[in-house]
């Protein structure tokens, strides 16, 4: 069984800004530890997945930074989109490359982004979720057993009668639901967050894409005639350019009766917003979270991020403050998914500069 990894890191991180852009986006930035998210991504798959199997899909923009912070990956591993068209099209680029390499291996896909704890049960996880997926064509996910009623996380529903070691059969997908769902869910104790994390059989992916997305699949064939060639990227814009964007999981995952699961036993968090990395960070007596140069009084349960700049806060309680050197977001807490919207009103005003 011959395991390989793609990496999707195409992603502009817009609920990191002013910190993430689109050049350094929050993948390639330090969130927590001394690493970049992406360099913590690569590490974990050490003496599971071999360097020269692993792949990094990026975007033009960001491929430079990529090469820079993963020396050790090959730099024809490290595959540009010409822009992006979400997680299915991704993938399905990644896979019609592994395909000529053998398209029997086992792809492990996972995002550049999250924030994974204890290594070694992550690659027993993956161990275990790769060896059924090889002898069954399976598409196997990980499941993540939830802590909380949150609405920023989709669901599965699985059947919790085990199939084989620590597999089951996936019921149902749900998409980010409202709180009161959210609880729900939790209540009924047979839905798992959905990480995002997918292992298949090369064959076995393309397969399902031929049945559920024949338009895309229809294109990777095109854009497999030409690897190896002069032609191959102009092939890839040819193609990007006629698919529709279109999520891995509504396109495949929630229509495909062929998914089963692994419950993961390990920490997991997406780090989706400053929220996140509130939550995750250490915190002094007041429940601060502070980096950098800052002062605080009476300051209560924020996170203030401010490195380049002394910065001060009195009086406040339940901010994110980041604070760099060109921009400073100040934010409630209980907003941070709204920091995106930022983002969507400089490209509005042309602030190309700010982001």
């Amino acid at each position: 069984m011959e395991l390989f990894a793609v990496i999707m890191a195409g992603g502009v991180g817009s609920r990191f800004w002013p910190r993430s852009k689109e050049k350094k986006p929050k993948q390639l930035i330090r969130i927590v530890g001394d690493n970049t998210m992406i360099q913590d991504t690569v590490k974990r798959l050490e003496g599971l997945v071999a360097n020269d199997h692993i792949y990094v899909v990026t975007n033009k923009v960001q491929k430079l930074r990529v090469k820079e912070q993963l020396p050790q990956i090959p730099e024809e591993n490290i595959v540009d989109e010409p822009f992006g068209k979400n997680t299915a099209a991704c993938i399905g680029l990644a896979s019609i490359i592994l395909k000529v390499k053998n398209e029997k291996a086992i792809m492990i896909t996972l995002p550049a982004d999250h924030l994974i704890k204890d290594d070694e049960e992550f690659r027993n996880c993956l161990s275990t979720a790769a060896a059924y997926a090889y002898n069954t064509n399976g598409l196997v996910t990980i499941g993540i057993t939830p802590t909380r009623p949150e609405t920023g996380y989709g669901y599965i529903q699985f059947d919790e009668k085990n199939i084989d070691k620590n597999i089951h059969k996936v019921l149902t997908f749900a998409e980010k639901p409202n709180i009161s769902t959210a609880r729900k869910f939790i209540e009924s104790g047979d839905f798992l967050w959905n990480s995002g994390i997918f292992i298949w059989r090369v064959d076995a992916i393309l397969e399902e894409m031929k049945q559920y997305l024949p338009d895309l699949y229809d294109g990777l064939l095109s854009i497999e005639e030409t690897i190896g060639t002069k032609d191959f990227e102009r092939q890839v814009v040819n193609v990007y350019g006629r698919l529709k964007s279109v999520s891995i999981d509504y396109g495949i995952m929630e229509k495909s009766n062929n998914v089963y699961l692994s419950k993961a036993d390990f920490y997991w968090n997406d780090v989706g917003n400053w929220e996140a990395v509130y939550e995750i960070s250490e915190k002094n007596d007041e429940g601060n979270a502070i980096v950098g140069d800052v002062y605080t009084a009476n300051t209560f349960s924020s996170y203030i991020f401010s490195p380049r700049k002394f910065t001060a806060a009195i009086g406040v309680e339940n901010l994110i403050i980041i604070n760099t050197n060109d921009s400073l977001l100040i934010c409630n807490r209980n907003n941070a998914q709204d920091v995106r919207n930022v983002v969507e009103h400089l490209k509005l005003n042309n602030r190309t500069e700010l982001i």
